[in-house]
């Protein structure tokens, strides 16, 4: 396959200034995409844009209805939407009897609703192209239980669920659907978790980094561009029958 084999579509990733949006939005653009970061950092964003050819942004609050609606109708008179990445996302902890109704809505508003939103947004320039791809970063936590992240694991087994779903709904149109659920990733999100371990443990920084880090199965934090390259991956006409997965990565199952 070639190495500009995404030339000719226009991806569209959420969450696009920083960790997994931009190292995807490195990879895809490599592929020959031409790529549109969203998020709500527009310095951030400028600078992640500045450094890869062929790209745009979009100022975007996934979380406001109207925002996305703009921020999509911007993006679709650049070109058509042929990919969406839904990267955008939060994380937060505490015990079930401590996780209140504040907590548990943003985590669905910023994790699950968001992705329902941009992915209506996105759909009916895929359907009218007749080839898309739909790939939604959820987590591990999408998968499986653990402790003090009730809400948070609530939300990516949501997303994975819609993914699951949209993927039934699209199948025998050219267009497909995936989460890829990476465990612990080297990013800012889980530096805070780190940092929100150190100021409730004794644990020193170095200490909280790798207990974080044993809960990969291979004991080290996994690059944000192993998580693009999966989503790179998923875009190739060689993944065409790859559809309503969860792909984990950092786990053995």
């Amino acid at each position: 396959m070639p190495v500009e084999f995404l030339s000719g579509k226009h991806a569209v990733i959420t969450g696009g200034s920083r960790g997994i949006g931009a190292a995807t939005a490195r990879a895809l653009a490599a592929a020959g995409a031409r790529v549109t970061l969203m998020g709500r950092d527009q310095e951030a964003l400028k600078k992640v844009s500045s450094a890869i050819a062929n790209s745009e942004i979009a100022i975007c609050d996934v979380t406001d209805a109207a925002s996305v609606t703009r921020a999509f109708e911007a993006a679709h008179k650049r070109a058509p939407i042929s990919i969406l990445v839904n990267n955008a996302g939060i994380a937060a902890s505490a015990p079930f009897l401590k996780t209140d109704d504040e907590m548990l809505e943003r985590m669905f508003a910023t994790n699950v609703m968001s992705a329902f939103r941009c992915t209506r947004a996105a759909l009916p320039d895929m359907l009218a192209g007749g080839w898309g791809r739909v790939i939604n970063i959820a987590s591990i936590a999408g998968l499986k239980g653990a402790r003090y992240i009730s809400a948070y694991i609530a939300s990516k087994h949501a997303m994975v669920g819609m993914t699951r779903a949209l993927a039934a709904e699209t199948a025998g149109k050219n267009i497909t659907v995936n989460a890829v659920c990476p465990g612990y990733v080297d990013t800012e999100m889980t530096e805070r978790t780190v940092a929100n371990i150190v100021s409730r443990t004794n644990l020193s920084e170095k200490d909280a980094f790798a207990e974080i880090a044993k809960g990969n199965a291979s004991g080290k934090l996994i690059a944000p561009e192993e998580v693009a390259g999966t989503v790179a991956f998923l875009c190739r006409a060689d993944a065409d029958s790859i559809n309503g997965q969860a792909i984990a990565i950092g786990d053995i199952g």
